[in-house]
Formats: C-alpha cells, structure tokens, sequence
C-alpha cells in the first residue's frame, strides 16, 4: 500500500522527508524506463521483437529478456507465471513478486516520414498490419500483434500534443 493509500502525513519515506524539512514540490520522472510483456514462450517473443523492431539483447535469463529500445527505454519479456516469488538481487533487497496476463497495448514511435518503410518491412516479415489509422493532429498510427496477442502500435509524431 502507498503512503497516499495508508494516509500517512509529511515525513514518511524519501519523499517524505523533503516534505518535512518544508519542500512541498513534487519530484520529477523524467521518461518511462521500461515496460513490460508477460508472454507464453520467452525465445519466441525475444525472436520476434529483436526481427521486427531491432531492439537488442543485454540481459537473459530463465525468467526474463531484456531488449534495449532505441533511446532510452527498455521491454522486458517476463515468462508468464516465472516472476511470482521475490527476485533476490546481487545490490540486496529482492523485486517484489508480479506477473500478468492477456493481451496487452505498446505504442513504439517512428520518426515521421517512416510509415511506409515500416508497411514493407513487416510486408517482408509477414507481420500482418491489422489497422493503420490517420489522426486529427496528423500522426499515422499502424497496428499489429505480437506472438502473444498484444497489440503493438507504432505511431509517427502528431499522435498526441507531446508526441
């Protein structure tokens, strides 16, 4: 449970100390870090997400894969129903236990001006396009699923006011 969920008051944890020594600001995120995919079989996805959109390899086990996404963000591919126990780490502590299921929705973005690059790549690849949709602020917006069943969209800029 969150402070906010315990109601506890200014002082309770990291953020809360700022609070107590009278900084009422917020702390700022700077970007999304990473995300994640629960999937039913690990080297499929791995495969199917390193062929499509390039994203590399830095981390395997017999849980997880870590795939670097261009920038600064990272999927990880958790086999559904491995991560619900803690995760001891080598820096203490363990990562809490967690685990999903169902399709799920990513939107990947794309430089503008790529839209039909990205249509004959996964022409190629036979990665059916289930939908490509046009926005009001002029984004394009293609849609297809992954081995699991999640809904992969990958978007140009004027998708949304900060993208």
């Amino acid at each position: 449970m969150s402070t906010i969920d315990q109601g506890s008051g200014p002082g309770s944890g990291p953020a809360g100390a700022a609070q107590a020594a009278g900084d009422t600001r917020r702390p700022r995120i700077s970007h999304l870090l990473e995300t994640s995919v629960y999937v039913a079989h690990l080297d499929r996805a791995q495969h199917f997400y390193q062929e499509v959109f390039g994203f590399e390899l830095f981390l395997r086990d017999e849980r997880m894969a870590g795939l670097a996404i261009p920038g600064s963000s990272v999927l990880l591919l958790f086999l559904a129903g491995a991560s619900t126990q803690p995760t001891p780490t080598d820096g203490g502590g363990a990562i809490p236990p967690h685990d999903g299921g169902g399709a799920v929705h990513l939107c990947l973005a794309m430089p503008l001006g790529e839209i039909e690059a990205w249509e004959a790549h996964l022409a190629r690849l036979g990665v059916p396009v289930e939908s490509r949709i046009t926005w009001p602020r002029g984004g394009v917006s293609l849609y297809v699923r992954d081995p699991d069943g999640s809904l992969l969209e990958i978007a140009t800029p004027g998708l949304w006011p900060s993208w």
